[in-house]
Formats: C-alpha cells, structure tokens, sequence
C-alpha cells in the first residue's frame, strides 16, 4: 500500500518535500508516490477530471493524497471519500467530486477537527497528509471523521470539452473520454480541424491531430512540436466534435 501525491504544489517548489516530510513522520516506512504534482494550477473542475482518469490506473487499496485547493482556510471541509477500493484525502470542493459520480462502490466523512498549530495557509502539509497517514495505517475512521452521504461540491461528471493538461512536450489533454471518440470524426480546436490518427508515427510530421492516450482520454498532439505551442492553446480552452 502506497501514499499516492496529486497536487499542484509543483515538482520544484517546497511545498512537496514538506508534505513528504510529515508523511514519513506519521506513516513511517510507507511509500509516497508523486503521481503529478503540476495538475492544472487553481484549477479544481480541470484537475477533477484529469484525476478521475488517472485514479484507474492505480491498484486498489493505495491512498491518494489530493490538493487543487484554493480555497484553503476558507469555510470549504476537508474530507475522505473510498471509491471502488481506493481512498481520497483532500478538500470537499469538488476536486473529488468526479471520481465519486463515475464510482459504484463508495463512502465519505468530512474531517471534524484538526491537529494543533495547523497553518491556514497549508492544509495539505497540516491536515490532510496526517489524515492520508492515518487511513494508510489503518487507523480510520477515527474521532476526527464524521459520516456523510456525498461530498457537498459535486461537479458535474458527464465529458469535459475543454484542455485539461499539457505535458512538457505541449501534447494537450481534453476532458473527452475514448467512449465518443469514433476515429471518422474531426476535433474542433479554437480555428483548427483536427483529424484522428492511432499514434504520433501515423500522422504527417507537424500536422496536428487527435488520439486516444494511455488514460482513455482526447489528445490533441503535432508529432516533433508542442501542440500547445504551435496551436496557442492552454488549460480551459474548449473543444468539440464537429458535427
């Protein structure tokens, strides 16, 4: 069983190791895996989606700790949500909602109180990764739970037609899953008519297209280039099907 970061505390800032570092101190010998710690900054509807992908291809049974958060220290609840045999640990702003309305099997506390000396500002490090400690060790549900029937956010969990993620090599995520994606069909992007090809060495050098990723999700890609460079698209724009 593993501790499993999905954050947007970035790869290179400090926020990871402090979170790591309180992890190790309440869950000692467990593994923490970073499992993307650059989802799409502030952006809680984004990163919703970008995690219900992903979260499948994680074994059951491991914990993720989960922060798209920028409403920490406002009236927004921490929570714990288990969905098919994986658990959550994160805010209840509908950053988990995604994986709760697409799961069948599935219960949710709020977390009640906190540590001491928590820091308004960082949740994650003060609040969640002891909580995501405790239900990796086993000691969960505790005192500092309550029971609810659902998150109180819940976004709406159909296909999101926008950008949700571009990778360092500016090949763009949609919120599209594979499920409409019939290979005749053309992509809209901004001005650009994208056609559909099974992976990057079956489309024309520099010509962008469409395709389905390893998580089962849209993506608009130009082989040698930065689709996101190249097209001028970024994280919120939409997309859609031509008719």
């Amino acid at each position: 069983m593993a501790i499993l970061l999905f954050t947007d505390f970035g790869a290179s800032d400090l926020y990871v190791g402090q979170v790591e570092t309180v992890l190790d101190r309440y869950a000692p010998g467990v593994r923490v895996i970073s499992l993307l710690n650059e989802a799409p900054t502030f952006d809680v509807r984004a990163s919703a989606h970008l995690l219900a992908a992903l979260a499948p291809q994680v074994p059951r049974g491991h914990v993720f700790l989960t922060v798209v958060d920028p409403g920490v220290g406002t009236e927004r609840r921490g929570m714990v949500i288990r969905v098919d045999g994986r658990s959550y640990v994160g805010p209840d702003n509908g950053l988990l909602s995604v994986l709760w309305a697409r799961g069948t099997v599935k219960s949710a506390w709020h977390i009640t109180s906190h540590p001491p000396g928590v820091s308004v500002s960082f949740h994650g490090r003060d609040v969640f990764a002891p909580m995501a400690a405790s239900v990796v060790t086993g000691e969960f549900p505790n005192e500092n739970v309550k029971s609810i029937p659902a998150p109180s956010v819940l976004l709406p969990a159909d296909d999101l037609a926008e950008i949700i993620y571009t990778d360092h090599y500016g090949n763009a995520f949609t919120g599209l899953r594979s499920s409409e994606a019939d290979e005749s069909r053309v992509l809209l992007v901004g001005q650009e008519r994208l056609p559909h090809a099974r992976v990057f060495g079956d489309a024309p050098r520099g010509r962008a297209f469409w395709y389905v990723n390893s998580l089962g999700l849209v993506e608009v890609a130009i082989p040698g280039e930065s689709a996101a460079r190249m097209l001028g698209i970024r994280v919120g724009d939409p997309v859609q099907w031509a008719a």
